[in-house]
């Protein structure tokens, strides 16, 4: 993995645009196979929160460019283990609690329904980052690694989490603990992904996918995305109270009141994400 050179600016390496309601950020570095610095993940961190609270955002793409969708965390940057020196008892958890679990989180937390375009291999923390968006498609050419138990590691940023809530345990366990590398299709079938197509097709189908989202209604979609992710660790109890409690919330949204009356009078809602 090569570290970024001094030219590279962090506009040029997390590419972002806003196109019909889709923040669409990109991953561009792919000589290093799109590996993340702590400069990128930062602004990554940014570009998600932002993508939250932004009305004109309505759906956000993560995608990149080169042969990669991301090798993880970049290990041979010059701050990528943190200061030089005496490392301090706790000093790694710090770090992983403030970086990796930070992005992760940060993509799980968005508030706007967030679709992965797995272009190439995503290794380690990239592939935790693209199974912790909401909806996954993956050109035919993508792959998927556990590389942590391939480096004496252990699975951080999220994996020990993720993973066995979308494969069950014992396929988490096959996939963490010798870290084959897993192509797009058997991805697909383990529930890792949504959809694989042709790589030429990836683009499209991502835009289309993307602005559908962006014309539905923006605050249901949150509300339900948060109640999904929650019921995973809550009681049949709490879950149901959540679901109550949302669907509240979301009956003084314009898209709502929008959605009711569209049924009634028989005619396509237009949502406004309001």
């Amino acid at each position: 993995m090569m570290s970024p050179s001094p030219e590279d600016s962090l506009d040029s390496v997390v590419r972002h645009t806003t196109d019909n309601g889709v923040s669409w950020i990109t991953l561009n570095r792919p000589a290093a196979l799109n590996a993340i610095t702590p400069d990128q993940r930062e602004r990554l961190i940014s570009l998600f929160e932002g993508a939250s609270g932004d009305p004109a955002v309505r759906a956000v793409v993560l995608t990149a460019t080169g042969k990669g969708f991301c090798a993880g965390a970049d290990l041979r940057g010059p701050s990528a283990n943190g200061p030089r020196g005496e490392r301090i008892p706790g000093d790694v958890a710090r770090l992983i609690r403030s970086g990796a679990q930070r992005l992760i989180a940060a993509v799980l937390d968005c508030e706007k329904p967030v679709i992965a375009a797995v272009n190439g291999t995503a290794a380690g923390l990239g592939a935790h980052l693209a199974l912790a968006c909401d909806l996954v498609l993956a050109a035919e050419s993508a792959t998927f690694i556990e590389v942590f138990v391939r480096r004496g590691l252990v699975p951080d940023g999220g994996g020990t989490y993720l993973l066995p809530r979308l494969t069950g345990p014992q396929r988490a366990k096959e996939l963490l603990f010798f870290g084959d590398r897993l192509p797009a299709a058997e991805a697909e079938r383990l529930g890792l992904v949504n959809r694989v197509v042709p790589d030429a097709e990836l683009a499209a189908t991502t835009r289309s996918w993307a602005e559908r989202l962006a014309t539905g209604p923006t605050r249901a979609i949150a509300l339900t995305k948060a109640l999904v992710n929650a019921s995973l660790d809550a009681c049949r109890a709490t879950a149901f109270a959540a679901e109550a409690t949302a669907q509240e919330i979301n009956m003084t949204t314009d898209d709502a009141h929008e959605g009711v009356r569209a049924f009634t009078e028989r005619r396509t809602p237009d949502y406004r994400g309001r």
